[in-house]
């Protein structure tokens, strides 16, 4: 049975039809997670505790049930100074280029910069923006770079993302809970509605595009 994939999600559920990427933060680690994805989020960059983050992120890339390095990136709508989420971002890169594993990105109004920075460290991981809502424009160009998109929270709550699923690539996209109270169910019911598919075949596009990206 192929099962629901959750991209990117804060709480573990359990659900025996469901992958959950779970987020965790090194500083506030759960070892009864089956599966998940680590990183340094930049809104919660701590200068005295970076050097020991770095360190438990490596050491549990490593390890088989880390599926991602995330959610890390970049955000310009905070107070951290840009320079400093820019340092710690790259050296969350330098450590996943070790590996092959996925990155999860949370970018707010840094795109250019996080499209610049996948060239210039050259990434061959694959990079997925979660939580995407921006327009065609941006997701263009992020698609043009090979990029992937998750969809969630405001696929449900926003009309205007509609037309930007409809034109993402099938082999693009991905879906996600991140922190709303919906299920991924409830996901699926709305990015199967919205391309005009079946859900069984909704399931598939991601399930495939999940294992792809998590070989």
């Amino acid at each position: 049975m192929t099962k629901f994939i959750n991209l990117h999600t804060h709480k573990f559920s359990n659900l025996s039809d469901v992958i959950e990427v779970v987020n965790q933060y090194p500083w506030e680690f759960n070892t009864s997670v089956p599966n998940y994805s680590i990183g340094i989020h930049p809104w919660y960059i701590d200068e005295n505790r970076i050097q020991t983050d770095l360190e438990i992120i490596k050491q549990k890339l490593k390890l088989e049930e880390c599926l991602a390095l995330g959610e890390c990136g970049l955000d310009k709508r905070i107070e951290i100074p840009l320079e400093l989420q820019i340092s710690v971002f790259k050296k969350q890169l330098e450590i996943v280029k070790q590996t092959n594993k996925p990155i999860i990105l949370h970018c707010v109004a840094a795109y250019d910069e996080v499209i610049a920075m996948k060239k210039e460290m050259k990434i061959e991981n694959p990079m997925i923006i979660h939580g995407f809502s921006k327009n065609e424009q941006v997701a263009k160009s992020l698609l043009n770079n090979g990029f992937y998109l998750s969809f969630g929270k405001y696929l449900l709550r926003n009309k205007d993302l509609e037309k930007v699923f409809t034109f993402a690539p099938e082999n693009k996209i991905l879906l996600e809970t991140d922190t709303i109270e919906e299920s991924i169910y409830q996901v699926y019911e709305k990015a199967a509605a919205i391309k005009g598919i079946s859900l069984e075949q909704m399931k598939a596009i991601v399930f495939t595009n999940f294992s792809k990206i998590f070989s």
